[in-house]
């Protein structure tokens, strides 16, 4: 017999920040004016139960394991964690841009200058920005000159560890979860991940959840005497989106914008 539930959407809040112009200039000689301040929210359903099961028999666990956590439980954390920055990476490619730049293979680093000029135009805030590289895209940024001389870089990391780091106003990383010749330049509002761990069951032997960092995962441990194993499953119900921003910011009545983040793509 099959059990079927209805379930709630899930409503996550979350910081989005408003898209407000840096304020440079101000004039201290007229009277203030007041306005209206606007919470807004971005809805993520929690449709996807990532989970990562094995079962680890008498002799296994006898004469093979000599660390559980080393040899099971973190290679299992490690693959819930990739299934949920393929998710991540989904929702990247999957978004509509209003702004795609061609990456200029000579310079790399104007097409950053580029990208920061579009999220600028948008009013997206100038901290808390970063740059995700696919592996073609990463080895052009590597080999620039810009990266290549100390002081044009900042850092010597390029150089010495092959990470990019800091350039041109965003922090960049480097992910094999989107395609070799593509990139995402964005605000930390750009995307939600949403992750929340299950209850653990009243049936269950041994059973955890935790959620630390904006993180969280279940760990259920049991033993299955017909089989004589071990069994352990860790998961967690994870949800991701965009932030599309109206003219005056998230606003269902008007026509939303993908603005804080700018794709850049290789000819």
């Amino acid at each position: 017999m099959a059990h079927t539930f209805l379930k709630p959407t899930v409503i996550v809040r979350t910081a989005l920040g408003l898209l407000l112009r840096e304020i440079v200039l101000r004039d201290r000689a007229n009277q203030i004016v007041t306005d209206d301040l606007t919470e807004t929210k971005v809805d993520v359903s929690l449709d996807t139960h990532v989970y990562h099961a094995v079962a680890v028999t008498d002799e296994e666990l006898t004469l093979d394991i000599a660390d559980f956590g080393a040899q099971v439980l973190t290679p299992q954390v490690r693959a819930v964690a990739e299934d949920i920055e393929d998710q991540v990476a989904a929702e990247m490619t999957a978004a509509t841009y209003p702004t795609t730049l061609t990456l200029d293979t000579a310079k790399p680093e104007d097409t950053l200058v580029d990208a920061r000029a579009a999220l600028n135009k948008a009013n997206v805030p100038h901290g808390d920005r970063f740059a995700v590289l696919g592996a073609d895209m990463e080895s052009v940024f590597l080999k620039s000159e810009a990266l290549k001389r100390v002081d044009a870089s900042g850092s010597d990391s390029a150089l010495r560890q092959a990470e990019i780091g800091p350039l041109r106003g965003f922090t960049i990383f480097s992910s094999n979860a989107i395609p070799a010749n593509q990139g995402y330049a964005f605000h930390r509002t750009g995307y939600v991940l949403s992750l929340r761990a299950p209850r653990v069951p009243d049936g269950a032997t041994f059973g955890r959840s935790e959620s630390h960092a904006a993180m969280a995962m279940r760990w259920l441990r049991d033993y299955d005497a017909a089989y004589l194993r071990d069994r352990s499953v860790v998961s967690v119900f994870t949800g991701t989106n965009i932030v599309a921003d109206g003219p005056d910011g998230p606003d269902p009545g008007t026509a939303p914008d993908f603005v804080r983040a700018v794709k850049l793509v290789m000819a």
